[in-house]
């Protein structure tokens, strides 16, 4: 068996090698992609950037616990640690 007609097979790989090149060269001809940010959205990057910078332990207010707490002076009321669990209860079911 004879192959005789591969001139046309090459001349179509020849031209959509062309083709590519031609693609690959207008990709880098292309704008950089561009995001635009809501305020609210800028607001929120702020916020959490700023919480981040805070220290997970503020050691000031356990020092002064500790204080509190070694003293005798410390009382804690357990209706009011009861409403401040609340409170979070109910601020997470607003968010």
């Amino acid at each position: 068996m004879k192959i005789n007609k591969t001139d046309n097979i090459m001349q179509i790989y020849n031209i959509n090698n062309m083709n590519s090149n031609k693609v690959s060269s207008n990709k880098n001809k292309l704008e950089k992609d561009n995001i635009n940010l809501s305020e609210r959205a800028k607001d929120y990057q702020f916020a959490v950037e700023k919480i981040k910078e805070l220290p997970d332990i503020r050691m000031e207010k356990v020092k002064y616990l500790k204080e509190k707490i070694q003293s005798g002076k410390y009382n804690i009321d357990g209706k009011e640690i009861v409403e401040k669990m609340f409170e979070n209860i109910h601020i997470d079911e607003r968010i």
